[in-house]
């Protein structure tokens, strides 16, 4: 059995609950495992997973976000396009966003962004500035998205938690001169958000505000 965990996201402007990211988990036997890869279980089927957890969220009744990661296997399926078009119009008016977990193309990632931009669906590059999302892979890819993540976690993993402060600063500044919301993800205590408050981000995802459950 598969489901949707969900995180929220938090506009720290008014402390309030703007959105949420969906998160695929796999049961096996008592407990809820991350999925070795997202095509596991076929894009109907979480589409249709994730209007049920839209439904369960109230995102239309409060005008919320629900973020939904697919990967470039996913994005290449020629199914996968039509399928959020059309998941986007049953859960209107909330919003949807999609969020990049690789970097694709340039023409992959024009044609895209102009299909999903039609339907007033948000596109989102995912942990920027590591993996294969380096300035230098997603540079031309900036004008077609709406929004970058930051995840604070993926340089505490690999042990380069010093190069958060700089590394931070820099895409910030990417996100203002690209007019990008930036999205700090992996906010864990006071001292993140303090390095949050001095680049100006005001938009937050991590244990601070609530870890990833189930609807």
């Amino acid at each position: 059995m598969y489901r949707f965990f969900v995180q929220p996201q938090i506009n720290q402007d008014n402390h309030r609950v703007f959105g949420y990211e969906v998160l695929l988990r796999k049961q096996q036997h008592d407990c809820w495992v991350l999925p070795k890869h997202f095509t596991d279980i076929s894009i109907p089927e979480q589409t249709k997973l994730l209007e049920e957890t839209a439904n369960s969220l109230h995102t239309a009744v409060n005008h919320q976000v629900l973020a939904f990661n697919i990967d470039n296997q996913q994005l290449r399926n020629p199914l996968t396009l039509g399928l959020i078009i059309a998941l986007k119009k049953r859960i209107a008016p909330a919003a949807l966003t999609i969020e990049l977990t690789e970097a694709p193309s340039l023409e992959e990632i024009k044609a895209f962004s102009l299909a999903v931009h039609q339907y007033g669906i948000d596109l989102v590059l995912d942990d920027v500035g590591t993996g294969s999302n380096t300035y230098q892979n997603i540079r031309d890819l900036l004008p077609f998205v709406d929004e970058i993540k930051f995840a604070l976690q993926n340089l505490r993993q690999t042990g380069e938690e010093a190069l958060i402060p700089s590394s931070l600063a820099f895409w910030a500044q990417v996100a203002r001169d690209y007019r990008l919301r930036l999205i700090l993800e992996g906010v864990e205590d006071e001292k993140d958000q303090a390095l949050a408050k001095k680049n100006h981000i005001t938009l937050h995802q991590g244990y601070l505000y609530g870890k990833p459950s189930l609807v």
